[in-house]
């Protein structure tokens, strides 16, 4: 007799060493869902063309096709790349996954952007390992979706690797720090950051909503594979949430 359970696919960036462990970590011990990674190269963020290029869906499709082959019930792109090339790409994206596997599919930024609305945040705050102009340039585009950044804390960092080297007291930090201006929910964005696990406590500290992109991106996931997300409810007050979709 065979088991019926979730799988999930991920789209994993190939120097990222933060969102594997960190998702099988947060589905042990709840039954019957498993996470599937597929890699693809990215080694740094920055807004010039080589760096941009890393994204194109020519490089990500093929891994999406691997996924399939494990016959996930979700694909997600665990990353945030669409926060500075733009939204469409992401949507294009999974569009293009679904037509190509038949499997649904979601974003890290796409989860991150329903997680905003469906806690209904009015003051949102983006912490970031990335640079200056890269910042930037999510603040515009995050704008466009209707959610305008109150406050941002950032790094100043460009090798993909090394975001996940950034201690979660640092991450914690840039947390306090951003609550402090006002902020009513804060979003870690970047599947590199070791956020996760400090979202739940530090909710019931600054009475604020933590939404990790990791997290995120599981919560999405889950709830498009037709999986019960409140299993994961020790994680984060999003586990209790279900999205708002336009």
């Amino acid at each position: 007799m065979s088991v019926l359970r979730k799988r999930l696919g991920m789209i994993t960036p190939s120097s990222n060493s933060v969102l594997e462990p960190v998702t099988s970590a947060m589905l042990h011990g709840v039954d019957g869902v498993t996470a599937h990674f597929s890699r693809f190269r990215v080694t740094e963020i920055a807004l010039d063309a080589a760096a941009l290029s890393q994204f194109d869906a020519s490089v990500m499709l093929p891994a999406a096709d691997l996924l399939a082959d494990a016959r996930v019930d979700a694909i997600a792109w665990n990353g945030t790349s669409a926060s500075w090339l733009g939204i469409g790409r992401d949507r294009s994206l999974c569009e293009a996954i679904t037509a190509r596997t038949g499997v649904p599919a979601t974003t890290s930024t796409l989860a991150c952007i329903d997680a905003a609305r469906a806690v209904r945040a009015e003051r949102v705050a983006l912490v970031s390992p990335y640079t200056d102009d890269v910042q930037r340039r999510i603040a515009d585009v995050w704008a466009r979706e209707g959610i305008a950044p109150h406050v941002e804390r950032h790094l100043g960092l460009r090798d993909n690797f090394s975001f996940g080297e950034v201690a979660p007291a640092t991450i914690a930090d840039m947390i306090r720090a951003v609550a402090a201006e006002g902020a009513d929910a804060v979003v870690i964005l970047c599947t590199n950051l070791d956020g996760a696990a400090l979202a739940a406590s530090l909710e019931q500290e600054l009475n604020i909503v933590v939404l990790d992109s990791v997290a995120v991106t599981l919560w999405r996931s889950l709830g498009l594979a037709g999986g019960d997300i409140a299993a994961l409810a020790p994680w984060g007050r999003i586990f209790q949430t279900m999205p708002i979709i336009k």
